[in-house]
């Protein structure tokens, strides 16, 4: 019993550290959008829900909302709705837009929507999962646990791919711009050469020299 909660804690602590879920409050301007954007990898499962805040009993305000892919796909699009899901699987990686604006008749009203965005492990149906594997317990903890420590390890190496690509364009910058100075020095020194070599044909040939 205490290895199986020992191990429920861990899981928790590991499934915090890998899950991508992010609930926001947005406020929309009457003549405004609002859009979260989020860096996603190829082939991750997106959940997204997103409801609208009643706070005026007489005013039933709605949004449309269109959500792009980073080049520029639509995989998703409502209008007129208060309260709906997107749900998608990411084809490339990069940076996935969600865009909020106000329609319908309540258009001058400030409206709060509440966003809840599931990215990864956090939008796999874990009850469904269980079902269809036919494990429950400690069985289906070990199954998270392992799940999680996968996307932790997949975070590392993207996040090593990008320091690495980022130390290459930084020495690549450094070595154009030692490049730079470089030529920048010579011709600094041509022209004070040209000059001078100017100055002394100009003396000699006002019989200065």
């Amino acid at each position: 019993m205490a290895r199986a909660g020992a191990l429920a804690a861990a899981a928790a602590v590991v499934w915090w550290m890998a899950a991508g879920a992010e609930a926001v409050w947005l406020e929309i301007a009457p003549s405004g959008s609002k859009c979260v954007s989020e860096e996603i990898q190829s082939n991750v499962v997106v959940i997204g829900d997103y409801s609208v805040l009643y706070e005026h009993h007489h005013a039933h305000p709605t949004v449309s909302v269109k959500v792009t892919s980073p080049f520029g796909d639509v995989v998703h699009k409502k209008e007129k709705v208060s309260m709906e899901q997107f749900s998608f699987t990411t084809a490339e990686a990069g940076n996935y837009l969600a865009c909020f604006w106000i329609d319908g008749e309540d258009r001058n009203l400030m409206v709060k929507l509440n966003l809840d965005w599931k990215i990864g492990i956090a939008a796999k149906d874990w009850d469904s999962v269980a079902k269809r594997e036919k494990i429950e317990g400690v069985e289906l903890e070990m199954l998270k646990l392992e799940t999680a420590v996968q996307s932790i390890h997949e975070n590392l190496v993207l996040l090593k791919s990008k320091e690495a690509n980022m130390r290459d364009v930084s020495e690549k910058t450094n070595a154009r711009i030692t490049w730079l100075s470089l030529l920048s020095l010579s011709v600094c020194i041509a022209v004070s050469v040209l000059q001078l070599w100017h100055l002394q044909q100009y003396f000699r040939k006002k019989k200065l020299i």
